[in-house]
């Protein structure tokens, strides 16, 4: 049932939202003088690589690479703040749900080294389809924010909220339920 609903819905998504991704897309690639879409490998079901798909909102800087960003990383283009506060950017990940990498709700799809990370039972969290929203995703809505007012962003991510993340994940997969999917949906497009 959870596939199916990802099928029906990825296309739903897509027949609705593909001008916007096109008109991002475009408005992206001439912003940061780059392709507008940006791919990366993520670790997806069983931790098979994948790459996600999102409208690019950062360009590219010199001596700066970092795994976490935060809402004031110089990184992140005017256009792109817009992007990512309105979600824009996040769209074109309904093709990542339509092919099979990815589904609505789920843990978000982390890079390889943080999957590579899970130990124990916490590598539950690798026996799911990633998603686009979830429990973690909602309780850290405001993560970038939260990121900022710290001094060593990366390593407030590494101790804080990553494993509170891995937490609320892995009780997510524990304690699966279709009806518990409708609910973060629904918080994530109207909360």
């Amino acid at each position: 049932m959870k596939r199916t609903f990802d099928i029906v819905f990825a296309l739903i998504g897509i027949a609705a939202t593909h001008w916007i991704i096109g008109i991002a897309w475009l408005a992206a690639t001439i912003d940061t003088r780059m392709n507008g879409f940006f791919t990366q490998t993520r670790a997806g079901r069983d931790g098979r690589p994948f790459r996600i798909i999102k409208i690019r909102t950062m360009r590219r800087l010199p001596g700066r690479v970092m795994t976490v960003t935060a809402s004031d990383d110089p990184r992140i283009t005017k256009l792109g703040r817009f992007f990512r506060k309105t979600k824009i950017d996040e769209l074109p990940q309904l093709f990542n749900v339509l092919v099979g990498h990815m589904s609505f709700v789920g843990p978000r799809p982390d890079v390889p080294e943080y999957a590579a990370s899970l130990t124990g039972g916490d590598r539950i969290i690798l026996s799911v389809r990633p998603g686009l929203t979830g429990p973690a995703t909602l309780k850290y809505r405001n993560e970038e924010a939260l990121l900022a007012e710290q001094q060593d962003p990366q390593r407030y991510n590494d101790e804080v909220i990553y494993p509170e993340k891995v937490k609320l994940n892995r009780a997510y997969v524990e304690n699966y339920s279709f009806s518990k999917d409708l609910k973060y949906i629904w918080q994530t497009v109207f909360g």
